[in-house]
C-alpha cells in the first residue's frame, strides 16, 4: 500500500519491529517484506514448518530476526505473542479473521480491522483500525506517546514548584526569619500557578520526534530516580531565586520580603510551565505551537500584576506596595531559572 515503506522505517526508528506473519508462499512473504523495508540483511524468513520445528530455546533465540513467518496458521500468531512477551516484549497483533482471536487476546495490543475485519476479532482486540490502514497505526501510537508524556510533564510540573515552595518555607523556618508566605498567598499560587499552566501542559500538541524516544518499559514507575532527582533540582533552583527575593524585600521590611518572595514563585512558575512543554527547548519545539500555554502564561501575569498594583487589596492578600526597582527584581529573578533550563535542553539536545 501507499507509504508503507515511510511506515515500516518510522517504526523501525521508533524501536519496533514489524513482522509478516502470512499465508502466503515464502518467496511471496519474501518479495513483499524486502520491498516494504520489513525485511533487511541478515533477517529471518521462515515457513510454519519451520517454526514448528523450532523449541521455545530456539525461537526465543532467533525471535528479533524474524521477519517473516508463511504459510502461517493461526496458531503461530500466539506462540509468536507468547515468546516475544516471555523476553518482556511488548506485542501488538493485528487481524481480521475469526481464527485471529486468541492471539488478539493474547498480545499486549490486539489490533483489529475495522472493514475487513470479523466481529469476533474486533471483540477481541483493543484496538480497532476504522480505514483498515497499517500506517493509522503509527499515528496512535504518536498519540498514546504524547498522551502519557503530557502527563508526566504536567505531574512533573506540579511537583517541582510545590518543592520550590515547601524549600523556601523550610529554609525560612530553619533560619528563624519571618514568615515567607500567607495562607492567602499559597491559596493563590495553588490557583494560578498549578491550574492554569499544568491544564496547558496537558494539552501540549503532538510532535512527530517523539518516535525518536526509546519506548518506554510499561512496568516503569512515573517518578523515577532520574525524573525524581531531575524534579527535586528544578525545586532547589526555583528556590534559591525565591528567597534572594526575600532577602532583598527584607531589606526594608518582613511584609516586602513576603511580598516579593511571593510574586518571585508566581512568576517563576509561570516561567516554568514553559520548560515543561518538552524535553527539547521551548523554541525547537515551536515557541507559539501551543496557544493554552501563551494564554495561561498571560493570564496569570496579568493578575499577578493587578494584585500588586492595587492598594485595596493588599491587606487581602497580606502584601505591600512595591517600587519600580522592585518589579525588574522580581521579572530578573522569576526568569533566571527558565532561563537556565532552556539553556540546559540546548545543550543536552544539540
Amino acid at each position: 500500500r501507499d507509504g508503507m515503506v515511510e511506515t515500516v522505517k518510522t517504526l523501525r526508528e521508533a524501536g519496533i519491529h514489524v513482522v509478516m506473519v502470512t499465508g502466503d508462499r515464502l518467496e511471496t512473504a519474501k518479495a513483499i517484506a524486502t520491498d516494504a523495508g520489513i525485511m533487511a540483511k541478515g533477517d529471518m524468513a521462515i515457513t510454519h514448518n519451520e517454526l514448528d520445528a523450532m523449541d521455545d530455546i530456539t525461537l526465543k533465540q532467533n525471535i528479533n530476526k524474524i521477519k517473516v513467518v508463511s504459510r502461517a496458521l493461526p496458531m503461530d500468531k500466539k506462540r509468536l505473542v507468547n515468546v516475544l512477551q516471555a523476553e518482556n516484549g511488548v506485542a501488538g497483533m493485528t487481524g481480521d479473521g475469526t481464527n485471529d482471536a486468541p492471539a488478539l487476546k493474547k498480545a499486549n495490543i490486539g489490533i483489529a480491522m475495522g472493514i475487513t475485519g470479523t466481529e469476533v476479532s474486533k471483540n477481541a482486540a483493543s484496538m480497532i483500525l476504522a480505514d483498515d490502514n497499517f500506517s493509522t497505526i503509527v499515528k496512535a501510537i504518536i498519540t498514546g506517546r504524547n498522551v502519557y508524556r503530557n502527563i508526566k510533564n504536567a505531574i512533573g510540573f506540579l511537583l517541582s514548584g510545590n518543592t520550590a515552595a515547601i524549600l523556601a518555607v523550610l529554609y525560612s523556618s530553619l533560619a528563624n526569619l519571618p514568615v515567607i508566605f500567607s495562607p492567602v498567598q499559597l491559596l493563590f499560587i495553588n490557583l494560578l500557578t498549578d491550574s492554569l499552566p499544568s491544564i496547558a501542559v496537558g494539552v501540549e500538541p503532538k510532535n512527530e520526534d517523539i518516535l525518536d524516544e526509546k519506548p518506554r518499559d510499561p512496568n516503569e514507575a512515573i517518578l523515577t530516580k532520574r525524573f525524581s532527582s531531575k524534579l527535586i533540582i528544578e525545586g532547589i533552583l526555583i528556590a534559591v531565586f525565591i528567597i534572594i527575593a526575600f532577602y532583598i524585600g527584607l531589606k526594608d521590611s518582613a511584609l516586602k520580603g513576603s511580598t516579593m518572595a511571593f510574586a518571585t514563585l508566581c512568576l517563576a512558575r509561570l516561567f516554568h510551565g514553559i520548560d515543561y512543554r518538552g524535553q527539547r527547548n521551548v523554541f525547537a519545539i515551536g515557541f507559539f505551537k501551543n496557544k493554552f500555554s501563551l494564554i495561561a502564561f498571560t493570564i496569570g501575569f496579568a493578575l499577578l500584576n493587578l494584585i500588586l498594583l492595587i492598594p485595596s487589596v493588599y491587606k487581602m492578600f497580606g502584601i505591600t506596595k512595591l517600587e519600580p526597582i522592585n518589579f525588574v527584581q522580581i521579572y530578573i529573578l522569576s526568569l533566571i531559572p527558565t532561563i537556565l533550563i532552556q539553556i540546559y535542553k540546548v545543550i543536552k539536545y544539540r
